[in-house]
């Protein structure tokens, strides 16, 4: 350290300065607030390096796992995130980014992001959120009405009854679908008699006193894994999760469903919730809620719809009916961070009754107190930000017509790049959009033909080919920097169901144009001819199956 270098000292005024007063608007941090403001995208495309550096570099950058005896100053400290943290984090906002499901955000949500954060309130009750919680309370109601379409009178009534309650704000779709599988069992296994429910008792008595042998959710072959997550949490074990088949368009089989359930009803199984999903997270489906309701009040399931990327959907007058049945679940999930392009951590469960979730509810003397409102008494989740603002500003600002204008982009965007891969000689659709997401691979022409000839065992030697080919595009289309797609892996019924890895794209940023549709196509085919080793394997065995 040289002579003229600063050291900053440890010292109470010190201190107090970083909890009043601002960084100069010329200091490294003013500059990024004032870039910020202006351009966020802008800012984040000069920052954040294109070319991907390996995680166990970056990891350099974090090995000190000793706090620091001597801070930094705040400028410098900036600087240091600037070279470590933002250069080398995921550009998710990028408009050639259409492999995550998460989007731009509006730039309103930057400053008032910074309210959010001064205030610093505590939703789990009302002494650190007196104007937060009823504002939380109206959200999870226009959410409800968006589901439900209660009358005013309902909304009136219900909204800021202290006894009841619309909903949960969480941090996202797991906890919220791990919330309401949690009313879902309780209520399943309520107090009776001499036995004080689930909640007092545990599983075990609770087993015992309702006789059953288990219990069981079902969802289908594409349910989230956050469904694992819920089943352990929740005591019945990951096995208890029950797969129900898809079709071909990976939607759960209603006659399935059906079928399923006798068979676990047979062992004296109960199976206590039914899971339709709305908008699958590989390939954007629904599931026929309508169908699933119908067979979840005949069994008297509680029916849970995990609408965590598709529950945006209804904000769209034009495309809400695809989500057909969902106001009669009795529950459901939405993730404000996905489609209604809100920052990450605000995800929301819903209940048709408002009575619904007090087979969960908690108390405790000095928090949480029974008549109060405090949120915190039906929440998984204790201590919670002020989420709810943004979602609430963003309601106001954008407007239900405002996003549906974003939902209806985001779906026809889909459907014309669905199209464009079909006109493509050398792609091949393999999921076509319900919604906004679709799955694709490339395939030379020639193989398309050889493949419809192919024998069972030059099929699958093909297809292993075909696989290593889009994880090396995937991969290389990645590393460039330019633009990046996901990869994941689906069985096809067009291909026998032989597992087969394919591109999936999430069309949801309103920033991404057509023109950057048409170069993510030509960057994938220059690099798939690229391919030193697995192209030329792939056309000596299409030529050789042609010419037999």
């Amino acid at each position: 350290m040289g002579s003229d270098d600063k050291i900053v000292d440890v010292n109470f005024e010190s201190l107090l300065r970083i909890f009043t007063v601002p960084e100069a608007p010329d200091s490294t941090l003013g500059n990024i607030e004032q870039k910020l403001s202006q351009n966020l995208n802008e800012f984040l495309r000069e920052h954040i390096v294109a070319e991907e550096k390996p995680l166990s570099e970056i990891e350099k950058d974090f090995s000190d796992a000793a706090i620091p005896e001597i801070p930094s100053f705040v400028s410098e400290h900036t600087q240091h995130l600037l070279d470590t943290v933002v250069s080398h984090s995921v550009h998710t906002s990028a408009p050639s980014f259409i492999g995550h499901m998460t989007s731009a955000l509006p730039y309103f949500l930057m400053p008032l992001s910074k309210i959010m954060i001064a205030l610093n309130q505590n939703l789990v009750k009302i002494e650190t959120s007196k104007a937060f919680t009823p504002l939380e309370r109206q959200v999870l109601g226009m959410l409800h009405r968006l589901i439900y379409g209660e009358n005013d009178t309902f909304y009136q009534q219900w909204m800021h009854s202290a006894e009841h309650s619309l909903g949960a704000f969480c941090s996202g779709g797991t906890i919220a679908n791990i919330t309401a599988l949690w009313v879902a069992r309780n209520n399943a296994l309520k107090a009776d008699g001499q036995f004080q429910g689930v909640e007092k008792e545990g599983l075990f008595n609770a087993m015992m006193h309702y006789g059953y042998k288990g219990m069981a959710i079902l969802v289908s072959e594409r349910g989230h894994y956050s469904l694992k997550k819920a089943a352990d949490v929740l005591g019945i074990g990951q096995h208890s999760l029950i797969s129900v088949k898809t079709d071909d368009q990976n939607r759960i089989c209603p006659t399935s469903l059906e079928q399923t359930i006798r068979d676990l009803k047979a062992q004296n199984i109960k199976p206590f919730a039914i899971i339709g999903v709305a908008g699958t997270t590989e390939t954007g489906n629904i599931d026929p809620l309508d169908s699933i309701a119908d067979i979840a009040e005949r069994e008297q399931c509680h029916f849970h719809v995990d609408a965590a990327w598709g529950g945006a959907t209804l904000m769209s007058n034009n495309y809400r009916h695809l989500l057909k049945g969902i106001e009669r679940a009795d529950s459901v999930t939405i993730d404000a961070h996905k489609q209604l392009y809100i920052p990450m951590g605000a995800g929301m469960v819903l209940f048709k009754d408002p009575s619904a979730m007090k087979s969960i509810e908690h108390h405790a003397e000095y928090i949480l107190r029974k008549g109060s409102k405090d949120l915190g008494a039906h929440t998984l989740e204790g201590s919670r930000s002020g989420m709810a603002m943004l979602v609430y500003s963003s309601m106001h600002i954008i407007s239900r017509p405002g996003y549906e204008l974003l939902i209806d982009q985001s779906i026809e965007k889909a459907q014309y790049f669905a199209d464009l891969i079909e006109q493509q000689p050398d792609f091949e659709l393999i999921s076509k959009p319900e919604l906004c997401i679709l799955t694709y691979r490339y395939v030379p022409a020639s193989t398309q033909q050889a493949l419809a000839l192919a024998s069972a065992t030059e099929k699958a030697e093909i297809h292993q080919y075909l696989n290593e080919l889009t994880t090396f595009i995937q991969k290389s289309q990645r590393e460039n920097g330019r633009s990046f797609v996901s990869r994941t892996r689906l069985t096809p019924k067009k291909w026998d169901r032989m597992e087969t890895n394919v591109f999936r794209v999430v069309l949801a940023n309103p920033l991404t144009g057509k023109d950057i549709l048409h170069s993510v196509i030509e960057e994938q085919r220059v690099i798939a001819q690229s391919s030193p080793v697995l192209l030329p394997k792939i056309k000596a065995l299409t030529e050789k199956i042609l010419q037999s």
